[in-house]
């Protein structure tokens, strides 16, 4: 499975980094969760390598989600101490808008069902129907019809949450 796993590797890594990405919004999370998942699979050696990968990885992002959420939660806790309160330093314009936009697709995808939500990155991670149906439990003939209904509730959300801001700023 050595040589296996190294084109598994070659040809996948990006491929999980950007689909981890867009659970964590965090580059270098990503990568991190990504290499756990690729030791995770040279341990495990998995029969259906590809769809275990994505299946890990969704694991890992769930368990990541919930240890953010701890985080958050103590974070608040201690948010009006000020001995842990660092000075922020003043964002670059293009820095602000990039956080905007990210915030905007964020909220966008989490305005959507659990199942859309995973069809989308699963898609985006490049996985084939068949594998997102064996991921998500879909029926084959229904990864399409999801995605597309999945794809226009994301837009529906992103250009509502445009216009929210468009309003709130006029």
């Amino acid at each position: 499975m050595g040589d296996e796993l190294e084109e598994l590797y070659r040809t996948t890594y990006t491929t999980v980094v950007r689909f981890l990405y867009r659970k964590v919004w965090d580059a270098d999370r990503a990568h991190d969760l990504a290499q756990e998942v690729f030791i995770r699979a040279m341990n495990h050696k998995p029969e259906k390598p590809r769809a275990w990968l994505f299946a890990v990885a969704a694991n890992l992002a769930r368990d990541e989600a919930r240890a953010a959420v701890r985080r958050k939660r103590h974070l608040t806790l201690l948010k009006d101490d000020p001995i842990t309160q660092p000075s922020m330093p003043q964002a670059a314009d293009e820095a602000v808008e990039d956080n905007e936009r990210r915030a905007k697709v964020d909220g966008a995808l989490a305005a959507l069902t659990k199942r859309d939500r995973e069809v989308l990155l699963l898609w985006d991670a490049g996985m084939s129907y068949p594998e997102i149906a064996q991921q998500t439990g879909l029926a084959v003939g229904a990864v399409g019809t999801t995605l597309a209904r999945a794809r226009k509730r994301l837009v529906d959300a992103y250009d509502r949450m445009e216009n929210e801001n468009r309003a709130a700023h006029s």
